[in-house]
């Protein structure tokens, strides 16, 4: 199974013949490179949205549009993009679970908002925020958490999924800063690898993942920090 971070919270899933691309936000993104949206949706067979903020939902309408892969979405979310002529959607909510043939998705809680202002000026409420969690069939799980702050129901989280793979918000101010997003890694679970992510996009969220490394301690050996465009077999 191959990983890819595309960016902010942008990452790509590969195994067997499905590919997953999670929160796509490429266009507007400044750290975004020399990146080929081309290339990262070639075979392409979903896109998955932790919630309806602009830097997540991204370039996903128009992905969509040009290769009508399936969009798995909060409820509230999937039918405001239904007003975007898309029709291509596996529904969920928090709580719920969507199973496919080598793979299964879960949306669990995460501590964030979830709504957008559209061209006119009018706000959509865009339903709850998720994180995700992927169980691949014969190989680890992982755990996008999406947008969130630290809370104490992440230990029920790991008890029903026992994640392998963290994907973890670290930038501050909009999500988790480093040293509480490494209290939740450490108290809640038992990740094999952290990914931290949503860091280094803007200059108002921080630049880097030092924050994060030095409070993980004895756990540094546990993070990876991707650079952007990389790709890591898990």
């Amino acid at each position: 199974m191959e990983l890819t971070w595309h960016g902010h919270s942008s990452f790509s899933i590969e195994f067997s013949d499905t590919k997953i691309l999670i929160d796509p936000f490429f266009t507007g993104n400044p750290k975004f490179g020399n990146q080929k949206i081309e290339n990262i949706i070639s075979g392409l067979t979903h896109i998955a949205l932790t919630h309806g903020h602009h830097d997540h939902v991204g370039d996903t309408i128009q992905i969509a549009k040009k290769t009508n892969v399936e969009i798995i979405a909060n409820a509230d979310l999937c039918s405001y993009l239904k007003t975007k002529d898309l029709s291509n959607f596996n529904q969920g909510n928090t709580g719920g679970t969507l199973v496919y043939e080598n793979f299964s998705v879960t949306f669990v809680q995460a501590h964030h908002s979830s709504a957008s202002v559209d061209e006119n000026g009018v706000s959509h409420s865009l339903g709850n925020a998720n994180g995700l969690v992927f169980h691949i069939q014969n190989d680890k799980t992982i755990y996008h958490m999406g947008d969130t702050d630290i809370f104490g129901d992440m230990k029920l989280i790991n008890e029903l999924h026992n994640p392998d793979i963290g994907i973890v918000p670290i930038g501050d101010r909009f999500t988790m800063g480093g040293a509480v997003a490494a209290l939740s890694c450490k108290r809640f679970f038992n990740f094999s690898r952290v990914i931290p992510c949503h860091f280094g996009t803007f200059p108002i969220i921080d630049e880097t993942a030092d924050k994060f490394m030095s409070s993980m301690e004895e756990d540094q050996s546990k993070v990876t920090v991707m650079s952007v465009g990389e790709t890591i077999t898990l």
